[in-house]
């Protein structure tokens, strides 16, 4: 075994660096860009670097969110969401959806992207995206220490009802991940990644 000099801290006491470690620790994550819309119709479009998928059947995703945003209000009331895959061409565009605006501002208009209609549930996806999720509210879960005190953080589960996928993904009827150019969060305020073919390889499970 490595001997290691370790930087130990407790969370509840502070971490003592610049930064705090834990997110660029647990990273890369993918991206959580969630389109959704109010029962006024008002509809909004943020990203959420707490995101990742939870079950194969159904298959489910989820985001969460620290305080209570327009996105989860919304999903509450509506019971609908999608999520929209950030591509590196789209990534400045993912970023000017992370300004605080008030609850009536268009979202897909202040980052210039379109708002196309879903099939199944009365949110629209980002047209510039080349694959998104339709998704039903299946939890919304109210996170809590390990005290039982209530955090200010919501865990927002969908079902994925229907996907989109841009045909030019698929080869010899397999997704290529890296053919996306999907970036994820990699910590900091400001930190991302791209994920290229050249950056994967390949492992055989044992079973």
């Amino acid at each position: 075994m490595i001997e290691r000099d370790l930087h130990f801290y407790e969370p509840k006491n502070g971490h003592g660096l610049r930064h705090d470690p834990f997110n660029a620790i647990i990273a890369p994550r993918p991206i959580g860009w969630i389109s959704s819309r109010d029962p006024d119709g008002h509809v909004n479009l943020a990203p959420y670097s707490f995101f990742n998928a939870f079950n194969y059947t159904p298959p489910i995703i989820g985001f969460s969110s620290t305080q209570w945003k327009d996105s989860v209000a919304n999903i509450k009331d509506t019971g609908e969401f999608v999520w929209n895959l950030v591509t590196r061409d789209l990534a400045t565009h993912m970023n000017a959806t992370a300004a605080h605006v008030a609850r009536e501002v268009d979202e897909f208009k202040l980052a210039g992207v379109t708002a196309v209609p879903s099939k199944f549930v009365n949110v629209p996806r980002v047209g510039e995206s080349p694959v998104a999720f339709e998704c039903k509210v299946t939890q919304i879960i109210q996170l809590q220490g390990a005290d039982g005190t209530k955090a200010q953080a919501w865990l927002t589960l969908g079902e994925v009802v229907a996907v989109h996928i841009d045909k030019a993904l698929i080869k010899d009827g397999v997704y290529q991940t890296a053919l996306a150019h999907p970036i994820v969060r990699a910590g900091r305020r400001g930190d991302y990644f791209e994920i290229k073919a050249e950056d994967m390889f390949e492992m055989i499970r044992p079973d």
